[in-house]
């Protein structure tokens, strides 16, 4: 017989936050294996992992809305996985210079928004004032997504399509101006409440 005391799992260890702490737990592997920016091997293992925490980020929240397992924990947690990949590898692609020069603006660009909008999301959730992510948002994220991808694969990835290092700059830029949009974006939804507490 069970024992009394045996507890059913509960929700923070429900499928879709396992998923979220898959995410969080891929962005020092993304970033150790980055450390070795002229190895292909390293390359297309950072890569491989990246595509498959990108794609948990899909699968988390949708898999927490169909099967009703929404969590506190997991909507916390959610923004805060996604941010940090993305910063990681951002950092990482600055290091060994896969972005340089011009480009790393469009890298600062991008996080300078992760930070503010992060920091806009805490200030109205004390006010209980929703900021819903847009449509544009989304696809900001995809790109994003898409240009570190062929910046992650970078000289391997050129190796096999010529002038994929250079598409992963366009989108990173198109990526940037879509990012000062929505921060822009957020800041108008959100002004009427700031300053008012």
């Amino acid at each position: 017989m069970a024992s009394s005391t045996t507890r059913p799992i509960g929700r923070n260890w429900s499928l879709p936050n396992v998923l979220t702490y898959a995410r969080v737990a891929a962005v020092p592997l993304v970033a150790g294996f980055l450390f070795w920016p002229r190895e292909p091997w390293a390359r297309w293992t950072a890569l491989a992992i990246f595509i498959a925490a990108a794609v948990t980020d899909f699968f988390d929240g949708y898999l927490a809305r169909a099967w009703s397992q929404q969590s506190s924990l997991g909507r916390m947690l959610d923004p805060i996985a996604d941010k940090l990949l993305v910063s990681a590898v951002i950092l990482m692609l600055a290091a060994n210079q896969t972005i340089a020069g011009v480009t790393l603006w469009a890298g600062i660009i991008i996080l300078c928004r992760e930070i503010l909008v992060s920091g806009l999301r805490e200030y109205l959730a004390e006010l209980r004032v929703p900021m819903p992510v847009t449509a544009v948002a989304k696809w900001k994220t995809a790109v994003q997504m898409v240009a570190l991808g062929f910046l992650i694969a970078g000289p391997a990835g050129e190796a096999v399509v010529p002038g994929s290092t250079m598409t992963g700059i366009i989108l990173m830029w198109i990526a940037a101006i879509l990012t000062l949009y929505t921060g822009w974006d957020y800041m108008k939804a959100s002004y009427d409440h700031v300053g008012n507490d």
